[in-house]
């Protein structure tokens, strides 16, 4: 039954991850539900999801093909961050980080709805992002990055909000791209936990099945539901997450 349950997560997780980002509310407080130790659930998590990414990297595939500059831009910055929230994570307590989740996830939901005013008020520079603009996405791309190889919960939807002050309106191509830096981050992060024996190899092989199916369905979902439906699921999606982790933080 267990594993039934961490399979279901995992698709909801990874069809969630693939439409807007924060599918890790789900999955990972139910493996702390189900008793698993943290710091082994966080690292579980992000090896099992981390097949979803890709199978919803691959369902956007087209999109992504026609935001190349960004894609150039910000991936190394996304593997890099990726290393190193990884490397913090099997060193230091989750708690004081953990708790600084909700209020991050609920700034990133707000950046991303009022991402058309901010857009127009920023004016044309910002449709059209110098190389100034690209460095600091670059920089706080790595920041977000390293919270995302850290813990990660949201971090799909902080992506959003960025990709969107770039100028990037097409809600599918930030998706595609969204999804692809997410590949970067958990891949490399996974990989860290996997030599550092942090993985619970049972409940990633059971996860990952349910991540994949979900990512490929989640992909096709978000075609077929339109842009202005994803987008106010984005921010649903952002403000339930934020509501969850503020009872987890302070049940825990």
């Amino acid at each position: 039954m267990q594993l039934v349950l961490l399979f279901a997560a995992a698709f909801v997780a990874g069809a969630v991850n693939a439409i807007a980002g924060g599918g890790t509310l789900l999955s990972f407080p139910t493996m702390i539900w189900l008793g698993r130790d943290p710091i082994v659930a966080n690292a579980t998590n992000s090896v099992a999801l981390w097949p979803g990414s890709l199978a919803a990297l691959l369902g956007f595939r087209r999109e992504l093909v026609q935001a190349e500059r960004a894609a150039l831009w910000l991936t190394a910055p996304s593997l890099v961050g990726g290393l190193l929230g990884a490397a913090l994570l099997l060193r230091t307590p989750s708690r004081t980080f953990g708790a600084l989740v909700p209020y991050l996830i609920l700034f990133a939901t707000g950046l991303f709805a009022a991402q058309h005013p901010i857009t127009r008020a920023l004016g044309p520079d910002v449709r059209r992002p110098s190389r100034r603009y690209w460095f600091a996405a670059a920089a706080f791309q790595l920041l977000v990055a390293t919270y995302g190889g850290y813990f990660g919960a949201g971090m799909g939807i902080v992506m959003l909000a960025t990709l969107a002050l770039l100028g990037l309106g097409d809600i599918h191509q930030a998706n595609a791209l969204k999804n692809l830096f997410a590949v970067c981050i958990n891949g490399i992060a996974a990989a860290w936990f996997v030599i550092g024996g942090a993985v619970d190899w049972r409940d990633a092989a059971v996860m990952a099945a349910g991540a994949i199916v979900g990512g490929f369905a989640g992909a096709g979902l978000g075609r077929k539901l339109g842009r202005v439906f994803v987008q106010r699921a984005v921010i649903a999606i952002g403000l339930t997450a934020a509501a969850s982790m503020l009872v987890f933080v302070r049940h825990r």
